[in-house]
């Protein structure tokens, strides 16, 4: 392709992103804005250590801020990238990292298993968070984030799919489960609220106050009978924002608010190549200096890293032919793993519909052994445990994948992740004003360790900093 025609086809892509992106200003100017995005005096609350990362954050000086969207279809949908749009715009000097894993058709009693591989391991800063689904797992999930990350949570309340919700449901704190809609929004929720100190977006009601005052119908802003259209996705867009605002009443450290810490390495601190200190949470990062280069190695408790079976996760198990759901969750393990590829090759059984028969291989461990989906499966290497009740073959492939019919054979593929550096290298960052991080140890016992630095890279550590969630607001 010659210089002249290069020059025409990227103009005409960056031209066609530019129309993309009028045509889609000009679409949410189209909606009525909110007349009420909530009390403006509680917008923000229990997100204030997020806030402060994005607000704080300078040319100079740019913190890297990790935020996750996560639940089902509704969370899959375009509101949440109009988020995120709007926090690039309004944090321009941020470092974020935003992802969205949500699984379509996944209520919570299916995403407290993906949660295992999705949320925890990612560690976020911040949780957005909506899901259907059973109350219970509900709770287990917020729970978990709790007790397994320092990640502030913003809750969001149900919106509005049917007009005798908005028009005659009960708001009583006390109303019963057999009134569910009441009740999860109403009782349940804003006890979870409180319990856990999270954040909310009460898209219920101020959905409700939207389409009074607007004289819709809630099918208005749907496109089936719970889906967002275009207008719902703007207007839970619009709510979500809303909340995600700096409090200058509420100052906050972010780098030292009681669980998370962090300590310097000050000058002299260090002798012979070594550097030794005490501290208490589940997460260690090192933060290297601008100049650094060298390698470090790291002593937790005496032990590297590598020999903390806590540090080690499992991926998503994907089957191929391909699909973002899992159809084997929450994969455990009675051995400590190895980090490996694992590949389980399944077929149906012949002589009964619905089971599955399968052989399991890793590229380390080697083949590990057979089984069949009706029954607890333990590798040979007893580095895989299966239960009958974590396999989701139909549904996963078939009724959300659109795998039909289900192949007679297929594989499923899934990898051992590390959560752990043993000698980390101080990492390359093109900005300077970007912190040189590296995590050593993710997912340890949320109490005291003791840390060794050791190595001629030990002058390179500018500070270490350490995250505890059961320090969360104490």
């Amino acid at each position: 392709m010659d210089r002249t025609l290069s020059t025409r086809v990227l103009s005409g892509v960056l031209l066609c992103g530019w129309l993309a992106g009028v045509a889609a200003a000009q679409e949410t100017d189209s909606f009525p804005p909110p007349k009420n995005l909530g009390d403006p005096s509680t917008h923000g609350e229990n997100i204030q250590r997020t806030m402060a990362l994005l607000a704080d954050s300078t040319p100079e000086n740019r913190n890297t801020v990790r935020i996750l969207f996560y639940g089902q279809s509704i969370t899959e949908q375009k509101w949440a990238d109009l988020v995120m749009d709007d926090l690039r715009k309004r944090f321009p000097d941020a470092n974020l990292i935003m992802e969205n894993r949500a699984l379509g058709g996944f209520a919570s009693q299916r995403l407290v298993k993906t949660a295992e591989t999705d949320l925890y391991p990612f560690y976020p800063d911040l949780l957005i968070f909506h899901v259907y689904g059973a109350h219970n797992t509900y709770e287990d999930i917020i729970r978990r984030t709790r007790e397994r990350t320092t990640a502030e949570i913003l809750i969001q309340t149900d919106h509005i799919s049917r007009d005798q919700d908005w028009k005659n449901e009960s708001t009583d704190p006390r109303t019963p489960p057999n009134q569910w809609p009441s009740f999860f929004n109403y009782n349940f929720l804003p006890g979870v609220v409180q319990k856990y100190s999270c954040g909310v977006v009460d898209q219920r009601n101020l959905w409700k106050e939207y389409l009074r005052e607007n004289n819709l119908d809630a099918g208005d802003l749907l496109k089936d009978g719970v889906h967002l259209n275009a207008h719902g996705e703007y207007l839970m867009a619009e709510l979500v924002k809303a909340e995600l605002v700096r409090r200058n009443m509420m100052m906050v450290d972010p780098m030292d608010c009681g669980y998370v810490t962090t300590i310097p390495l000050e000058s002299g601190s260090t002798a012979n190549e070594t550097a030794q200190l005490d501290v208490e949470g589940n997460r260690i990062d090192l933060i290297f200096k601008e100049d650094a280069t060298a390698a470090v190695d790291i002593r937790i408790d005496g032990k590297k890293p590598s020999e903390f079976p806590a540090l080690y996760g499992f991926s998503r198990a994907l089957p191929k032919p391909g699909s973002k759901w899992p159809v084997v969750a929450d994969l455990g393990s009675e051995a400590p793993l190895i980090l490996e590829n694992w590949t389980m090759d399944v077929r149906k059984d012949p002589e009964k519909e619905g089971r599955y028969l399968f052989q399991l291989t890793g590229s380390k461990t080697g083949e590990d052994g057979s089984g069949n989906s009706e029954e607890t499966f333990v590798s040979n290497s007893k580095r895989v445990v299966i239960e009958p009740s974590d396999w989701d073959v139909e549904f996963a492939m078939s009724t959300l994948a659109g795998v039909r019919p289900i192949p007679n054979e297929f594989t499923v593929k899934w990898s051992v992740v590390p959560y752990f550096e043993d000698s980390p290298v101080p990492p390359q960052v093109m900005d300077r004003a970007i912190e040189r991080v590296v995590t050593v140890a993710q997912g340890l016992e949320d109490g005291p360790h003791r840390i060794e630095l050791l190595g001629a890279g030990v002058d390179g550590i500018e500070a270490i900093r350490v995250y505890s969630p059961s320090r969360f607001q104490k």
